[in-house]
């Protein structure tokens, strides 16, 4: 059957709420995969009440905080916190945990370590011929 993602009430403490088992479903959990490979960093708010990710909107804030924080403690990501906002990036070792995981290419790579390419060379004449006004 399928799982239900449904908002955690306010409890006080976080304690409390962290006490309770998060399940998240094994498609939840590729999408939330899926999209960190991609990107290469995510970015999540502390926050276990709000109903979703700023980033993925169909998934709730808790659920992508839990597989982050997951791989954060494999060292598979690198985290840093700053103002109840988690940053993390991906390690090497997760890359390549992701590359088996999701059955990537070892070509493929996050878009963070990808190098974009100029529109126009670097040292292209300008339209103006090199003149001052």
């Amino acid at each position: 059957s399928r799982a239900q993602a449904v908002c955690i009430p306010h409890r006080p403490g976080v304690a409390g709420v962290l006490a309770k088992m998060v399940l998240i479903p094994k498609k939840t959990r590729r999408q939330i995969l899926e999209h960190l490979f991609k990107e290469g960093v995510m970015v999540v708010k502390k926050d276990y009440q709000a109903c979703k990710h700023n980033e993925l909107e169909d998934i709730p804030n808790i659920q992508v905080m839990m597989v982050l924080r997951s791989l954060a403690s494999r060292n598979y990501l690198s985290e840093i916190y700053s103002w109840r906002w988690h940053y993390y990036t991906l390690t090497n070792e997760g890359i390549e945990y992701l590359r088996e995981v999701l059955h990537l290419p070892a070509q493929v790579f996050p878009s963070t370590l990808t190098k974009q390419r100029p529109t126009r060379p670097a040292l292209a004449p300008s339209e103006e011929g090199g003149k001052g006004k």
